[in-house]
C-alpha cells in the first residue's frame, strides 16, 4: 500500500490517501472543472482519510447537487470532491498531494460537458437538460 499525504496551500486541511491502485489522472471539461483547472485522481472512499481541518472545509455544490466540492476556507484551494459519477469515490486534486509524481500517470480527458444539467439550472450551465 502506498499512502501519501496532502494538504491545501496553508495546511489547515490535511489528508492522506492510498494511491497504490491509481492508474490515471483526469481533467474534466465541465464548467466548474475548467474554471478551477484541476487534475484529479479517483480513489475509493475507503482509501481517503481527512486528518485535520474538517472545520476549515467549505462546500460547493451546483447543478444536480450530487457532487460535493471541498475547498479550504482559509486559502481557497480546492482539495477534493465527492464524485457525481462515482458517489463512493473522491476526486483528489493531484496538486495538493505531497511527493506524488502525477506526470507519471496518463491524463484522461473526461467529457463533463455531456453530463446532464438539472432542468432548473441557470442557462450558463452547458450540457443536456434533465427531462421536465
Amino acid at each position: 500500500m502506498t499512502r501519501i499525504k496532502g494538504s491545501c496551500h496553508c495546511a489547515a486541511v490535511t489528508f492522506e490517501v492510498d494511491v497504490s491502485d491509481v492508474t490515471e489522472r483526469t481533467t474534466c471539461d465541465c464548467s466548474l472543472c475548467r474554471k478551477k483547472n484541476a487534475q484529479m485522481i479517483a480513489v475509493h472512499e475507503s482509501r481517503f482519510r481527512l486528518l485535520t481541518g474538517e472545520d476549515k472545509l467549505g462546500l460547493y455544490q451546483w447543478n444536480t447537487r450530487v457532487a460535493r466540492h471541498h475547498f479550504c476556507t482559509q486559502c481557497g484551494i480546492y482539495t477534493f470532491h465527492r464524485k457525481r459519477s462515482m458517489p463512493d469515490h473522491y476526486g483528489i486534486n493531484v496538486f495538493c498531494v505531497d511527493g506524488f509524481d502525477a506526470e507519471s500517470l496518463p491524463l484522461r480527458r473526461a467529457v463533463g460537458l455531456d453530463m446532464t444539467v438539472a432542468k432548473d439550472a441557470p442557462a450558463i450551465y452547458p450540457g443536456p437538460r434533465e427531462p421536465r
